[in-house]
């Protein structure tokens, strides 16, 4: 038999926090980053089942927020997390640009806000 204390199938919320507390909010900051990205990605078509999900309007608004989370925290990530979230951002705005019946104007798609205009 063992001393430790059975561990219940579901957390509670203080297993939770104290889960949450431990990761280093680097890591937090990019996981989200991440979740945003495979989103807009699903949103974009970019998947297996591509027009399955597709939905531009879903997918400017996960777009736009990636761009302002990796702009609020650039100073607070390093170089090595920033460099490929923010390929990746691109490689989003650039399919959000292709997959518009009517391309937005330079500066004026998702995220270009905080990244200035992006050109293929």
């Amino acid at each position: 038999m063992s001393d430790a204390t059975p561990r219940s199938e579901s957390p509670g919320f203080d297993d939770m926090a104290r889960d949450i507390a431990e990761v280093p909010a680097v890591e937090v900051i990019v996981t989200v980053a991440v979740n945003l990205m495979s989103a807009a990605a699903v949103k974009l078509g970019l998947t297996e089942d591509g027009d399955d999900h597709k939905d531009l309007d879903e997918a400017r608004k996960l777009v736009h927020a990636l761009a302002g989370l990796l702009d609020a925290s650039t100073t607070e990530i390093s170089t090595f997390h920033a460099s490929p979230l923010r390929d990746g951002l691109k490689s989003l705005q650039l399919a959000f640009r292709e997959a518009s019946l009517v391309p937005d104007e330079p500066g004026q798609g998702p995220g270009e806000k905080y990244t200035g205009p992006v050109y293929g």
